[in-house]
């Protein structure tokens, strides 16, 4: 659905930073192997008996295994320099899920934490709304920086004082890189969410301070404080000579477990750059230097970090003696700068594609010399969500894209102005309301009302009936899906530490449709196509839910391309570690897919556990416990039944969500228990036998089963 997120900058007011204000280190030289670099660095990492030098890790926002035109190859067969090197090197997961909601911000957040929204804190993105004293609520951005406050660029003192990547407890939830540095090893970032300065107000006030040159810098010049201070990061190990100079500032994580002190980070493409690149501006892939639309070397801005920018600065980073970065790639199916979106086989979306191929194959050929290659590297690919197209038919009728090139008459979400079609269809003018505009809005009604309250009750029942008719198709559609008030958005991991961004519900529209909050009427149609936008995610839809994941280097089976393992991205994080031998101060969410590892690449603990006992029990843990598994489609359905109905004394209502809340302590109860016994196993701190683990996985389907139970009815 469009770009990951706007270009945000802040107000001018006085001079840019000077030049002259970085004093750096002699860079390494040309000729010296990023491998000796690494070495003297003191940075370790091991998959079982296979070292790991180098760790490069890429999201992309939106790029499909599958194809969303039968006949139009998709994303990554239009990409065969990366599909070749993921499926010959190792293996791509095609039955990978996202969390619940799957959009950018949480997806990704997801991945670097191993953890669900409910616990790094951003289950609705890429903005959420919180409550104010007033029973009114506003409107905060999902990407700030890790250890910002609520990013509310309306007010630059939100009322709600919790972090924004927030945990159960309240405190700021752990960073993903300290695995990584605590180990000795320097972790680059290229756009990725939140790991980096995000804007060039609340964050450059947040890490540089509201007197500091930077704080100058973004009021006098924000597009050029955005080129230089936004997107672009080292986070430094203890006396990593990257950091060794004044450019650098403090890694200041306050709540970090165990602590994380004198630690020093590079914030922003000036300081990073002149340490990596000291001779000339960081080069894209095929050469070019990497700059912002008004030609600023430095940091592109987030909707232009496409393949070639995105690899161009992290093999910059690698060749720099670097050994880990994590790299964000936008999507390949909008048009830049602006504009309608693509297709699936229009030329300029295939177009696009064609040059992100021709990117990996670049960047590949530019590692391959360099020494890094999946002998002695860990890569790691995927993609945040997939996205549902929304559009009529192509023509001509049987295009292919590649030697044919498809059009459309018809494409765009399908917006519909919620509170317009409330007010004609349903009568319902007098609750007032905001939501989060998305293809799965949550809603916050005003005064922050109980679940039960017959204010909530009769909007829940109102939204689940509005029905508009499809531009596209013509058929009148039922807008609603499925409907999850507290209850199930707890199941769901989306309730977090931070009661005042709770919505009062959520509801999985049908993936054509993108709600809004319009006027409370439908003088200007109420339903309408946007071709600005044609890709819908967040919904709970197979063809949104179910991505890919791609694994190659030392330790990693090579099994091409297969569908034999059902994971999410919280596991992406666990099996990363496991295979580098590093560990969290924390538990996750996700488990070891040991299904792709060696057996010499595990961790002991993990070798001698059964591992059919094993994988049954993790197979089930994710069925159990997964936003998109088979016990949260359960519950989610039995939710919408509940939230829909109107029995005499709200019966049925009360009821399921008793019964709903029964199941999910019962659930949480045992999945921190699996979570927890899965997580411990694979560092060897813990131990499953047989019996225990079969146990468990009978516990697990007798949970599954009665959920399933409760949505028949």
């Amino acid at each position: 659905m469009g770009p990951r997120r706007p270009t945000v900058v802040a107000l001018a007011a006085a001079a840019a930073l000077g030049a002259g204000l970085l004093a750096v280190p002699q860079a390494f030289a040309a000729d010296e192997h990023p491998d000796a670099r690494h070495r003297e660095s003191g940075c370790v990492m091991r998959a079982g008996d296979h070292r790991v030098d180098h760790v490069i890790y890429l999201t992309f926002d939106n790029v499909h295994f599958t194809r969303d035109n039968p006949n139009v190859p998709s994303d990554l067969e239009q990409m065969p320099h990366l599909l070749d090197f993921l499926e010959h090197n190792g293996t791509v997961d095609t039955s990978h899920h996202t969390p619940l909601i799957a959009h950018t911000g949480n997806d990704i957040l997801t991945q670097l934490t191993g953890l669900y929204g409910s616990d790094h804190g951003q289950p609705v993105s890429n903005s959420y709304r919180y409550y104010k004293p007033d029973g009114t609520s506003a409107s905060a951005r999902t990407f700030a920086y890790w250890t910002d406050g609520i990013a509310d660029p309306a007010t630059p003192t939100p009322s709600d004082t919790a972090p924004t990547m927030v945990t159960p407890d309240g405190r700021n939830t752990p960073a993903p890189w300290t695995a990584y540095t605590r180990a000795g090893c320097d972790f680059g970032a290229v756009s990725t969410a939140n790991t980096v300065l995000e804007n060039t107000t609340s964050d450059v006030t947040k890490v540089f301070g509201p007197d500091s040159p930077e704080a100058a810098e973004a009021k006098a010049d924000p597009v050029r404080a955005q080129a230089d201070i936004v997107g672009i990061g080292v986070h430094c190990a203890q006396g990593s000579a990257h950091c060794a100079t004044p450019a650098a500032r403090p890694d200041l994580l306050p709540d970090e477990p165990g602590g994380y002190h004198g630690y020093q980070a590079l914030y922003g493409a000036r300081s990073v750059d002149a340490v990596i690149s000291p001779d000339h501006p960081v080069r894209a892939i095929g050469g070019a230097p990497v700059t912002d639309k008004a030609g600023n070397p430095g940091f592109p801005g987030f909707d232009s970090t496409s393949a070639d920018n995105t690899l161009g600065y992290l093999a910059t980073m690698q060749e720099a003696g670097v050994p880990v970065t994590y790299g964000y790639i936008s999507d390949a199916h909008d048009r830049y700068p602006g504009g309608s979106a693509y297709g699936p086989g229009e030329a300029g979306y295939v177009a696009q594609l064609k040059a992100y191929d021709q990117a990996f194959d670049g960047f590949f050929q530019r590692l391959a010399k360099d020494g890094i290659t999946p002998a002695n590297s860990l890569f790691v690919v995927t993609s945040d969500e997939n996205d549902h197209f929304v559009g009529g038919k192509p023509s001509p009728t049987g295009c292919d894209g590649v030697t044919t090139p498809c059009s459309y008459q018809q494409i765009g979400e399908i917006n519909a102005n919620i509170r317009g079609l409330l007010a004609t269809q349903q009568h319902l003018t007098t609750t007032p309301f905001q939501l989060k505009s998305e293809s799965a809005p949550s809603f916050y009604l005003d005064g922050n009302p109980a679940p039960d309250s017959s204010t909530t009750r009769d909007f829940e029942r109102a939204v689940s009936k509005l029905t508009a008719v499809n531009p596209i198709t013509g058929t009148t559609d039922a807008i609603s899906h499925q409907l999850a008030d507290r209850t199930e958005m707890k199941l769901l991991h989306m309730v977090t530490g931070d009661p005042l961004r709770t919505a009062t519900f959520t509801d999985f529209l049908d993936p054509n449709y993108l709600a809004v909050a319009g006027a409370a009427n439908c003088a200007t149609p109420c339903v309408g196509l946007n071709a600005e936008e044609a890709w819908n995610h967040g919904d709970f839809a197979p063809d949104i839910n179910t991505t890919w994941l791609g694994l190659a280097g030392p330790g990693v089976k090579h099994l091409g391309a297969t569908g034999a393992v059902w994971s999410d991205h919280t596991d992406i994080r666990p099996t990363m570690l496991a295979l580098l031998g590093l560990h969290d101060v924390y538990a996750h969410d996700g488990r070891v897919l040991t299904e792709f590892l060696s057996p010499r690449a595990l961790p002991r603990s993990l070798r001698a556990a059964d591992q059919a006992d094993y994988r049954r029990l993790a197979a089930d843990y994710k069925q159990l416990n997964a936003g998109v598994g088979e016990f949260a489609s359960a519950t989610l359905a039995a939710s919408t039944t509940a939230a829909a109905s109107d029995t005499p004394g709200d019966s049925r209502y009360k009821d399921t969500e008793a019964k709903l809340a029964t199941l999910g302590a019962q659930r949480d109860h045992l999945a921190r228990q699996i979570g927890d016994l899965l997580d411990t196993t694979a560092p060897g701190s813990g131990r499953l036998t047989p019996a225990t683990a079969r146990n468990l996985a009978r516990q697990a389907e007798d949970l599954i089963h009665r959920a399933d139970g409760l949505a028949r009815g």
